[in-house]
């Protein structure tokens, strides 16, 4: 029996850390975005991604902080998007695009945006960006 190599069709990069939600947490979340897209030689999206970042951390450090807990970052690259994630432990306060300019920024940046609830008491808000 004669088998082909199997090859790996599509190449997924992650990355992802807890952080302390405080203002100093959401602003070492958009360096670390930063610095590891540079690493994943994706610099052409960085501007981009690092104000996306930024947006979603300090809505979780300033509406989804529950004090003694972190939110998680966390990057997601594929062949066509990256996608950021910020975890924090607030589910029951849902972002809104309406309630400033933050989302509005986000919306704007990303291909498309998001929120998904779970598991309790945590909430994910995503956005992707196209990568080509």
């Amino acid at each position: 029996m004669n088998e082909e190599p199997t090859q790996l069709l599509a190449s997924v990069r992650q990355f992802g850390i807890q952080l302390s939600a405080t203002p100093r947490g959401a602003r070492l979340a958009r360096l670390l975005a930063v610095e590891q897209l540079r690493s994943w030689e994706l610099e052409a999206v960085s501007g981009p991604v690092a104000q996306i970042v930024a947006e979603l951390a300090a809505n979780a450090v300033t509406h989804g902080r529950v004090p003694g807990r972190d939110f998680r970052l966390a990057l997601h690259a594929a062949e066509d998007r990256l996608r950021v994630e910020v975890t924090d432990t607030r589910g029951d306060r849902l972002p809104v695009a309406a309630g400033g300019r933050g989302l509005l920024i986000v919306g704007r940046l990303s291909r498309s945006w998001g929120v998904r609830q779970g598991p309790a008491p945590r909430k994910t808000v995503w956005a992707e960006v196209a990568l080509r």
